[in-house]
């Protein structure tokens, strides 16, 4: 008999892989479709310099992240949050959050289930919302920008991470001081550090905790 368990996880590979393809082939026809209509052509020469000059970094990225998002998130959850975007500010915080009250891991099958659960259910409820955000926005546009609720509309991804720190840290406090002084050096003395790198600093974040975890272990602290 085969192993339902592999064949689970072969089915989400093979989905994750799938569309994983296709929304690359999406994303590159767009400025194909682009050049086509108009007709017209980038620049190659500028653009090769662009992509040389950025290209690394997003490689190395990408690596990490893989390594970095797989085990928090399964296997179903990553290809998920791959596709969907927006992982460290919405994705990462839904399932870690769905699977901490259900008390499972993602290691575990019924973590996998019920982080690609909560990232697909995340996933519709940013679209919805965005679509609705799109109908009402000229309506709201003189409420949005009030300057009453502008501070709170710049407190909501702080007032988000504050509240799943309460609780991982206080699971952890031992674990936890070293990243957040790491994480509070980096962005007080390195300027260029800013809202737009938190995708970049998560993963190394991750990978620097790992490795004071593995030392706290290895001296008995932990």
């Amino acid at each position: 008999m085969k192993n339902t368990n592999l064949s689970y996880m072969e089915s989400v590979h093979k989905s994750g892989r799938i569309w994983g393809i296709a929304v690359a082939c999406v994303l590159f026809a767009f400025p194909v479709a682009l050049s086509l209509i108009f007709g017209t052509l980038p620049d190659f020469g500028v653009l090769l310099k662009g992509v040389f000059a950025t290209a690394p970094m997003y490689w190395a990225v990408g690596i990490v992240e893989i390594f970095t998002y797989v085990p928090m998130l399964g296997a179903g959850g990553t290809y998920l949050s791959f596709i969907t975007g927006n992982i460290s500010n919405l994705k990462l915080p839904c399932a870690i959050d769905a699977m901490e009250r259900a008390g499972v891991k993602a290691s575990d099958e019924e973590g996998e289930v019920i982080s690609t659960i909560a990232i697909a259910v995340s996933s519709i409820v940013t679209t919805l919302i965005i679509v609705i955000g799109v109908i009402c926005i000229v309506p709201l546009t003189p409420i949005l920008e009030s300057p009453v609720l502008v501070p709170a509309f710049d407190m909501i991804l702080p007032a988000l991470f504050g509240g799943l720190a309460v609780v991982f840290i206080s699971k952890n406090l031992k674990l936890s001081i070293a990243p957040i002084i790491l994480m509070l050096a980096l962005f007080i003395f390195v300027p260029a550090l800013n809202a737009s790198t938190v995708g970049i600093m998560v993963p190394v974040g991750v990978v620097f905790t790992v490795i004071v975890a593995r030392i706290l272990y290895k001296k008995g602290v932990l």
